[in-house]
């Protein structure tokens, strides 16, 4: 029996449609019928059929064609077979040209519609597999969360392993968006402290002062606004991990304080006498180049090195294009949840306009791109066509002129202020739009001393 598949009939003779579809009942497939092109492309915005038997002439509205072509453009992928009793080789190429998987004449034989039909759900099934097939391995290639079959990163995996229940300081490198709170709490949720607090950080998002007080926590009174006693984060992490990221952007002193703790497991809080002391795993992450950082005096030495006990490089996307399918697809089957679209898959013209990208904003700026894609697509499957901004965003700036009267900082941050009017002070969504990661832009924001 076929009754998963299911066939919608558009016909305006009634005989015509209902003979078709008896035919087909008769071989296990469930059937719809409709008089109209109208009320066939109200269907299809309501359900992907498997096949859809479309008569070429239906008069008083859209005619098979224009019917056809309005259900592509809500299903790219539908297999519409035409069929019509005014057979002209014009009109079946017209057909094919516009996406027509058959082109059939009526009368047509119970015979001929039953072995089309299964040739065409043959097919079905191989792409149904297909998709099962690639959850799998997508599953395969999944660690805590991260997707990936990249050698290097599979290598991070193990390494994960192995490092997981150790209290040893852990510093993750890698470009903004390449995803390094992910790789921070698998390693978390990979040791024994698993059940312990995992606590993140932002040091790029917080002045030093308010940073200092977010990091140790602070006591009544010890600052104007200060009107109760505060827990710290890294009280808020003992005996699980705290996770620093951005840590190439702290100040000269919160590095001192920090080498201290990391030292010592020992603390006050901003305006405290009482010493703390945690039992706490410490993740710290970067985009910055550290070790130039120490040649040039900007990060203390000592704590670099309390910091690089285990280090792991996390490659950007565009060293490991061959898990831009991966990653998209696994993306497209989250994404349809919260974003409600019945979006199952992405088609191959679309998959090789993400593998081509540079990605400079990696992995999280795939993300925005087919959240992107899927808000605006018409049909279950994006198309090359539903990336279309990736090409303008790309070759968008072919008609402009660098600006010679500029430093390179003052271009930096007037990019900056205008996307901030652009997005009316929206933060993600402007370092999204500039391909950086938030924390960076906040960093701008601060270096720039840019007004919100």
């Amino acid at each position: 029996m076929n009754t998963h598949w299911e066939i919608l009939v558009v016909d305006d003779e009634e005989i015509a449609r209902e003979s078709v579809a008896a035919w087909l009942r008769e071989d296990g497939y469930t059937l719809e019928t409709v008089p109209s092109g109208r009320d066939a492309i109200e269907k299809a915005r309501n359900k992907d059929y498997a096949i859809y038997f479309v008569d070429l002439k239906m008069p008083g509205g859209p005619d098979g064609i224009e019917t056809m072509m309005e259900i592509r453009k809500i299903h790219p992928e539908a297999s519409v077979i035409i069929i019509t009793a005014y057979a002209t080789v014009d009109t079946a190429i017209m057909a094919m040209k516009e996406g027509a998987q058959e082109y059939i004449v009526k009368p047509s034989s119970p015979a001929e519609i039953s072995l089309l039909v299964n040739r065409i759900i043959k097919v079905k099934n191989l792409q149904r597999e297909n998709i099962i097939l690639r959850k799998k391995l997508s599953k395969q290639y999944s660690f805590h969360d991260i997707i990936s079959k990249n050698p290097r990163m599979v290598k991070i995996f193990e390494l994960i392993k192995e490092i997981a229940s150790l209290r040893s300081t852990v510093l993750i490198q890698g470009e903004s968006g390449t995803g390094k709170e992910l790789i921070a709490r698998a390693i978390h949720f990979s040791g024994d402290r698993a059940g312990k607090p995992f606590v993140s950080v932002s040091c790029a998002a917080l002045a030093e002062t308010l940073l200092e007080s977010e990091l140790f926590g602070h006591e009544k009174g010890s600052f104007t606004g200060a009107t109760s006693q505060n827990r710290g984060k890294f009280e808020m992490a003992n005996y699980g991990t705290i996770f620093l990221d951005e840590i190439g952007d702290i100040s000269p002193k919160l590095q001192m304080d920090l080498l201290r703790v990391l030292q010592e497991r020992k603390f006050y809080r901003v305006g405290g006498t009482e010493e703390l002391q945690v039992d706490v795993r410490v993740i710290a992450a970067t985009h910055r180049d550290l070790h130039l950082a120490v040649q040039e005096g900007r990060f203390r030495d000592d704590l670099f090195y309390r910091l690089d006990v285990i280090n792991i490089a996390i490659p950007p996307l565009r060293d490991r294009r061959e898990d831009i399918p991966l990653l998209a697809r696994s993306f497209v089957e989250r994404l349809s949840h919260e974003l409600k679209k019945n979006v199952t898959d992405i088609a191959e013209d679309a998959l090789k306009i993400l593998i081509n990208g540079d990605w400079p904003g990696n992995v999280r700026e795939l993300e925005n791109a087919i959240e992107r894609a899927m808000v605006t697509a018409r049909g279950s499957i994006l198309t090359g066509e539903d990336f279309e901004f990736l090409s303008h965003s790309r070759n968008g700036n072919n008609g402009w002129k660098v600006p010679t009267n500029l430093t390179l900082e003052e271009m930096e941050k007037q990019a900056i202020i205008a996307m901030l009017k652009k997005t009316d002070g929206n933060i993600k969504e402007a370092a999204s739009n500039l391909g950086i990661d938030r924390s960076t832009l906040y960093d701008r924001i601060k270096k720039f001393d840019i007004q919100r």
